[in-house]
């Protein structure tokens, strides 16, 4: 495995994998890496004959009272365990390597924006869109991968790459959980072994929901009822919204179209989001 932090180096050695027809699949991380994110490697290692994967904590999506200073780091077990995956190649820019000090042109995203994070996160997704666009232009992958807990940002990654006409194939990997159902983030770490237990209500509210449905209930407000019961037992539920997979408006019942139940919620300081895929069955 080769660790790269220029941009210029980079692509001087992809450029050595596209001479000889190797396809190249990429995986964006903030780091701190988890089992989440060995399967979105172990996804871009099956399709893939190169695996390229970022670790870069993105400033600009970031807001002014948000976690950026104290997210988790730990670099030397990244590149351990990107070594121990088959990584080809770990791209660690710095800051300055992204945005140089004149830096001034940003990704602004439309309406997917808008609902769920981006009504709680101003700026946050402008953010995500403008370093996984600039991403996307050093690396030059052929697929991308990305894990389907961060629902609202695969939407607008994927909106992104067929507006700017960029040639570049969008693969979302399942939610990984622990055992007892939790979705892995890195955020985890921040909780104590009592907000662990409490933060289960996510899981476990967004779970009950996805039984009913699959039990027959389509009314969205039953779906989101039944959610709720659960997720009272976090501290804060900053959203708890049944959307449409493609727009993210408000779904309309009864369910007709693929859905999506998504949360956001505080136990103690810490924001989690975890969602559902509310799939109809095809007759």
């Amino acid at each position: 495995m080769q660790t790269i932090t220029s941009v210029a180096e980079l692509r001087r050695i992809l450029e050595k994998c596209r001479s000889s027809d190797q396809q190249i699949g990429f995986v964006p991380t903030m780091g701190y890496l988890h089992d989440g994110h060995l399967a979105l490697i172990a996804a871009s290692q099956a399709k893939c004959d190169v695996t390229v994967v970022s670790i870069f904590v993105n400033p600009t999506q970031f807001g002014p009272n948000e976690d950026l200073s104290r997210y988790p780091r730990d670099f030397l077990r990244d590149e351990e365990l990107c070594r121990g995956q088959g990584v080809a190649i770990l791209f660690a820019p710095d800051a300055h390597e992204a945005y140089p000090s004149d830096f001034e042109t940003f990704v602004e995203p439309g309406d997917l924006a808008k609902p769920l994070c981006g009504a709680f996160r101003p700026g946050h997704f402008r953010g995500v869109a403008t370093i996984v666009c600039k991403l996307f232009n050093m690396v030059q992958p052929d697929i991308a991968f990305f894990g389907q807990k961060d629902f609202q940002q695969c939407a607008i990654v994927r909106r992104m790459v067929v507006d700017l006409n960029l040639p570049i194939e969008i693969v979302i990997v399942p939610t990984v959980r622990e055992q007892d159902g939790l979705a892995m983030s890195s955020r985890n770490r921040y909780l104590s072994d009592e907000e662990r237990q409490q933060a289960l209500a996510i899981s476990r509210g967004l779970s009950a929901a996805l039984d009913e449905f699959r039990s027959g209930e389509r009314h969205v407000e039953k779906l989101i009822a039944v959610a709720k019961k659960h997720l009272k037992a976090v501290d804060r539920l900053e959203y708890l919204e049944l959307v449409d997979s493609d727009t993210l408006k408000s779904a309309d019942s009864p369910l007709r179209r693929p859905s999506a139940l998504c949360a956001a919620a505080y136990v103690g300081s810490t924001r989690l989001i975890d969602n559902v895929i509310l799939t109809l069955p095809t007759r």
